[in-house]
């Protein structure tokens, strides 16, 4: 019987073995329709082997707290300058006010990211802000896992205030945030970031701070911002570099560690304009994204089993699709979200839990609620939740 290449890596992935960046090119590179069934075949084999048939999801709000940052990455249609048309900064009552809004309609995360503002101080120090951020959260709803600030920012904070990347990650883990979202990687190759994100950290930089984070027992997710001036090869290495960061961790049994892998197609409708006639097409293309979806759960193996597609960025068909790909969570009801709605995003800013079950339950699947660590939600409180709303009326 003879066995094509993409045969036997396919059969090599199946059988557990980490495959090598040659061959996740090798994937990405397919055309032929026979061979891309065959790829989502294996990941939806995998994605049952690795994370089971039930399909999660989470009840969380997104809350952007400022869109005022003194960087200015070429893709970013959130960012505003101080003073400018459509700059916010949101007040203390304002975040606390949406924090209850949330516990009413059963949220149990708070994600929470915001633009660079180098205003954001208290009595001169950056860390001082961010500490009341939490401290706004915390205070009162101490029961909320907070999922914040990204890579970027820590930076951020740590250059304003001169201190080092463990000590801004150990105070906010001390004041309460629970866990790191894994953005601002966008491609973790520098050659891309020179031109997508030049004044953003760095490769190296982003896997030391996502590195000390997990050290210190701090779990982070993984993102990967596709679809726009990267190659399959540049897909391949960043995807390489989470599944090395991943081992680092297990190997070396750090406490904190990679909940999941969130792909996130380019949205470039409201983009900047040379990057919009550089990528040139608004919307991601679904057929890459499903089959890089399909590769990344076959490449990153069983590092990292949980994966989540973005139904703001690929519209709720285009995520359910995705559970088909290799996707075992749905993500969450986010409530609200701004940053790649501003972009020019189709898929909405906040999804009722009913929403999500019942494109769940059209593949056939069953759900279950979870938290942000993957732990399920008993099925009493489940039916209790889905008697509220979790969009605004």
């Amino acid at each position: 019987m003879i066995t094509s290449p993409v045969d036997a890596i396919l059969n090599r992935s199946l059988a557990g073995e980490d495959l090598s960046p040659e061959e996740g090119v090798v994937l990405l590179d397919q055309t032929d329709p026979v061979a891309i069934a065959a790829i989502q075949e294996t990941a939806d084999r995998l994605r049952y082997q690795q994370a089971g048939d039930t399909v999660t999801y989470v009840i969380n709000r997104n809350i952007n707290f400022t869109n005022i940052c003194a960087q200015h990455c070429s893709f970013c249609a959130f960012r505003r300058d101080p003073g400018a048309n459509g700059a916010y900064w949101l007040e203390w009552e304002q975040i606390w006010a949406k924090t209850a809004d949330a516990v009413q309609r059963g949220a149990t995360e708070i994600c929470m990211q915001g633009g660079l503002n180098p205003e954001a101080k208290i009595n001169g120090a950056s860390l001082r802000y961010y500490l009341e951020l939490v401290k706004t959260i915390k205070d009162e709803f101490p029961q909320l896992h907070l999922h914040a600030f990204s890579p970027q920012e820590v930076q951020f904070i740590a250059e304003q205030d001169g201190i080092s990347y463990v000590e801004v990650i150990a105070c906010l883990q001390d004041a309460g945030v629970d866990s790191m979202p894994g953005t601002a990687a966008e491609i973790l190759d520098d050659e891309v970031r020179h031109i997508l994100c030049p004044e953003k950290t760095n490769t190296a930089t982003w896997l030391e701070i996502v590195t000390a984070a997990h050290q210190l027992g701090m779990p982070t997710t993984s993102t990967m911002l596709s679809g726009h001036i990267e190659t399959q090869q540049h897909q391949i290495r960043h995807l390489e570099k989470l599944r090395s960061l991943q081992k680092t961790a297990r190997e070396g049994r750090y406490p904190g560690y990679i909940t999941e892998f969130i792909l996130l197609p380019f949205v470039g409708q409201e983009a900047p304009k040379p990057l919009r006639r550089r990528v040139g097409r608004d919307q991601p293309l679904l057929k890459d994204a499903l089959l890089l979806t399909a590769v990344a759960r076959i490449f990153l193996g069983n590092w990292i089993p949980n994966h989540q597609p973005s139904w703001v960025k690929l519209g709720l068909d285009g995520a359910t699709q995705a559970l088909r790909w290799g996707c075992n969570d749905i993500g969450g009801t986010l409530m609200e979200e701004h940053i790649t709605t501003m972009a020019g995003a189709k898929g909405g800013t906040c999804m009722e839990v009913a929403t999500l079950q019942a494109a769940i339950r059209s593949l056939g699947r069953p759900y279950q609620q979870r938290d942000t660590l993957y732990g399920h939600i008993s099925t009493t409180e489940v039916t209790t939740i889905q008697t509220q709303p979790t969009c605004p009326a």
